[in-house]
């Protein structure tokens, strides 16, 4: 075997630009097409519009205009502006930004430099406008490459700072900006800056009670065990309830208004203080999982040069408040030691209506301890046999692994399918879980289904969501089933799976169903795969003369070989949403519950056209 030469030719240096290009997932995490909350194309969105917000919180411009049409995004504030000498560094020069000055910028969200930059050279076009003493500058870029930097200009234009950049659609591939995320992101911002006006293509975002309007917009009335329990201190608010009907742990937490949906230090300590509160109030030693049950909780704390696990910061690693002050964990643990112990006290009825929310879960625990047990045993030993899961190598529970957006596990049905997928996945981040016919229509049902139906335990061990989202092993789930009518009934079994036990996965954008071509068509230069009948249509027009033309009727019928192009690179994922103006109970009642005339005429009306394409 030939010797590879190793020489100074070897050795090259890559400038800011390439080195984003070439290693995008070090700046941005995942890419993706838009399809899930954390792909590249929303995290470059955030990038820019955190700089603004820390112009909000600097006291500089109350009010962001956002606008995405198509692939174009315009973010415009009305801050302090960059200053015009340095317009061209901020957004081209790593290492370069006025967050490292604490006096400009203090407990910001964006401390290392890079966000715009990431942005810039993941753009195939990026322009900056900064406006400030009445003079304007601004330069615009293709792929990080600087191609426009005019002088600056007298502007009668209101201060502020204009970015506008297209992703660049050879890295983030059929990309498009999914108008449910884009908004959900802009709630949780105004949520934690009242007072702040974000208009986003002529939709108005504004929140007067912080946290707390979070949770009343992400609960129904009818849900909530007891009025909002809302606090607020200097650096921290909090917010909190107990869902009715909820069976798990619910949380959201922010720091210096980041979203960091994979918790860190402040998201545990939140949840280990409620419980020693409530312990102490009490004056009994509660099981944890008791005290937790149902809670449906937000934390937002303010941190001096917060520590993230990852440059999209999702996970904080921050131990302490900043030079002499306390730890993260002292910090909440007094605040909420003294401040819902108080509340608690002045505020009998929550209190009592607390005590028997756990008391009730301390029983349906006890109840079901030797089940859980049980179930738990059936689960390891599935699991060593591999008989249900097909395991990848990389796991959401490890923090450092730069990969854990990417981990993706395939719900499918039958063992030809699961073959199919097993034999054409990527072993490191991709898993699968095989079905064994159609799962339980388990709406209306307890808990108590969860451990002693197969399938369900199964399922349950290995995402590893028995009581809350917090080790959540897999950040993708799809549910991989045939587009045939069969196919349907078990995507909207194992939805309601989720929806009655599991809400919060759902809610937090991991469930998806896996979009699978209907037809091949081809000729001996060209195969083309059509996820539609319009699709057919075109491309047998594409492959004049007659191609052939092949209609796959389960996923079964796709080849490993032809398989990995749909679960690879051009994966197809239509994430599973909630609809606002419709409760969980309201929903599943309507679908899974017994047969209403409502129901049979909306079925009429709708799903038959569907159907029939199905299985033309």
């Amino acid at each position: 075997m030939a010797e590879t030469q190793y020489t100074e030719d070897n050795i090259r240096s890559l400038d800011w630009k390439e080195h984003i290009r070439l290693r995008p997932g070090m700046y941005i995490g995942k890419l993706g097409d838009g399809s899930s909350p954390d792909d590249g194309i929303y995290i470059l969105l955030k990038e820019v519009i955190d700089n603004c917000i820390d112009e909000f919180v600097m006291g500089a411009g109350k009010t962001i205009e956002i606008r995405i049409k198509d692939k174009e995004v315009k973010v415009r504030d009305y801050g302090r502006g960059i200053p015009l000498g340095k317009v061209v560094d901020v957004v081209s020069k790593m290492n370069t930004g006025g967050k490292y000055d604490t006096r400009a910028f203090k407990k910001s969200v964006g401390l290392n430099g890079v966000g715009t930059k990431a942005v810039n050279a993941l753009s195939s076009f990026f322009l900056v406008e900064s406006i400030r003493d009445g003079k304007m500058k601004s330069a615009e870029f293709n792929l990080g490459d600087l191609v426009r930097d005019p002088e600056s200009e007298e502007s009668a234009k209101r201060r502020g700072t204009k970015v506008v950049f297209s992703p660049d659609e050879s890295i983030f591939k059929n990309y498009k900006f999914r108008k449910e995320y884009v908004e959900k992101m802009l709630r949780n911002y105004v949520y934690l800056n009242p007072g702040l006006t974000i208009d986003f293509n002529g939709e108005k975002f504004f929140s007067e009670n912080g946290l707390k309007d979070l949770l009343e917009d992400n609960m129904s009335q009818d849900d909530m065990l007891y009025p909002i329990i809302h606090l607020k201190g200097e650096d921290i608010e909090i917010a909190l309830t107990h869902s009715k009907s909820q069976y798990s742990e619910e949380y959201h937490s922010f720091v210096n208004g980041q979203n960091t949906t994979q918790g860190g230090t402040h998201q545990a300590a939140f949840r280990e203080s409620l419980v020693k509160t409530i312990r102490d109030f009490y004056g009994k030693n509660y099981d944890a999982s008791d005290v937790r049950k149902s809670i449906v909780g937000a934390i937002s704390i303010k941190v001096m040069e917060p520590v993230f696990e990852s440059q999209t910061k999702t996970k904080l690693g921050s131990t302490d408040m900043g030079g002499k002050l306390p730890t993260v964990r002292t910090y909440i643990n007094d605040f909420i030691k003294t401040n819902l112990d108080n509340f608690l006290h002045k505020n009998s009825d929550v209190a009592e209506k607390i005590q028997r929310k756990i008391i009730q879960a301390e029983r349906e625990r006890k109840e079901l301890s030797g089940i859980r047990k049980l179930a738990r045993e059936r689960a390891k030993k599935a699991s060593v046999h591999n008989k249900k899961l097909r395991d990848c190598r990389v796991h959401l529970g490890d923090s450092k692994n730069e990969r854990n957006l990417e981990t993706t596990l395939f719900i499918t049905e039958g063992d030809s399918a699961s073959g199919s997928i097993t034999k054409s996945r990527d072993v490191n981040t991709q898993a699968v879980f095989s079905l064994k016919g159609k799962p339980l229509n388990c709406y209306g049902l307890s808990k108590k289904i969860v451990y002693e139906n197969e399938e369900f335990n199964l399922l349950q061990a290995a995402l590893n969501i028995e009581d809350s989202l917090e080790d959540l092993r897999y950040n993708n789930i799809v549910i991989a089933t045939d587009a045939d009518v069969d196919g349907m009934h078990i995507r909207l079994l194992l939805i309601t799976f989720f929806l009655q036990f599991f809400p919060e996965v759902i809610k937090e954008g991991h469930l998806y169903i896996l979009q699978t071509p209907l037809f091949r068509v081809r000729n001996k230069k060209e195969t083309i795969y059509c996820y539609s009948e319009e699709e057919r249509v075109a491309a047998i027009e594409k492959l004049k003369p007659k191609p052939e033309i092949t209609r796959f009727k389960g996923l079964g019928e796709i080849s490993p070989d032809e398989f990995v192009h749909f679960i690879g690179e051009d994966i197809r994922l239509d994430p599973v949403m909630l609809d606002k103006a419709m409760s969980i109970e309201e929903l599943l009642s309507f679908y899974m519950g017994k047969n209403t005339p409502d129901r049979q005429e909306f079925i009429i009306n709708n799903l038959k056209f569907e159907l029939d394409k199905v299985e033309e």
